[in-house]
């Protein structure tokens, strides 16, 4: 059976984008990242995730990005809250899917496969440089040099993003017809101690009009 890493952050998006790579027929191997995030509700999310989902394994690995600072999601910077950001926000994390992807391509070069899924998307999104068609397709190629099953011609990397093109109540849609349990995934920027989402920050804006857009039930 084929297998692929998937990156899995514990939110709506990369929850979907394991579900749909369990529907083409791979073996899953889920990664997600401690990068310093001062939401790490999403891990909790992602582990129980990666079960339902019944990956094959799911690894978690430290980062500290928190050490260089530069976002509100890593330093003592506040979430923006109240309406969409305009322009790159503050909530960009510098090189953050560039590192998670690096790390996905080591993995995937150790378990000898060439398929990595990353639930980045281009249309309904905060406006992040590194979530771009022609980042993935940069990445794309420079996996294919750095790697020594690339140069050798064992393995060509192929970088998967069914999202990227998808609105979010696309997506939402999406996620309904794989049966994504809504109820484990975790969005929100800026939760409170308790878990619950602000309802405020980019992130939870985008998911509530995904929902409303796509007429279903945030559950």
């Amino acid at each position: 059976m084929k297998s692929a890493v998937c990156l899995l952050s514990g939110g709506l998006d990369s929850a979907t984008c394991l579900a749909f790579a369990r529907s083409l027929g791979y073996q899953c191997y889920a990664l997600s990242i401690d990068y310093g995030q001062r939401h790490k509700i999403e891990l909790e999310a992602a582990h129980r995730v990666a079960a339902r989902l019944e990956a094959v394994r799911h690894l978690l690995v430290h980062v500290d990005l928190d050490l260089f600072g530069g976002s509100a999601l890593t330093d003592n910077i506040p979430v923006p809250k109240g309406g969409l950001s305009q322009g790159i926000p503050i909530t960009y994390v510098p090189a953050r899917n560039t590192v998670f992807l690096s790390l996905a391509l080591a993995w995937a070069e150790a378990l000898g496969t060439p398929h990595i899924f990353i639930g980045v998307n281009a249309l309904d999104y905060s406006g992040y440089p590194d979530c771009r068609p022609e980042y993935i397709q940069a990445f794309e190629a420079m996996a294919n040099l750095a790697t020594k099953a690339g140069v050798e011609g064992k393995l060509r990397v192929k970088i998967h993003t069914p999202l990227i093109q998808l609105s979010k109540a696309q997506i939402v849609k999406l996620a309904h017809e794989l049966q994504v349990p809504f109820g484990l995934t975790r969005s929100c920027y800026d939760p409170d101690p308790a878990g619950r989402p602000c309802g405020q920050c980019d992130a939870c804006l985008l998911r509530r009009k995904g929902f409303e857009e796509a007429g279903l039930e945030d559950r």
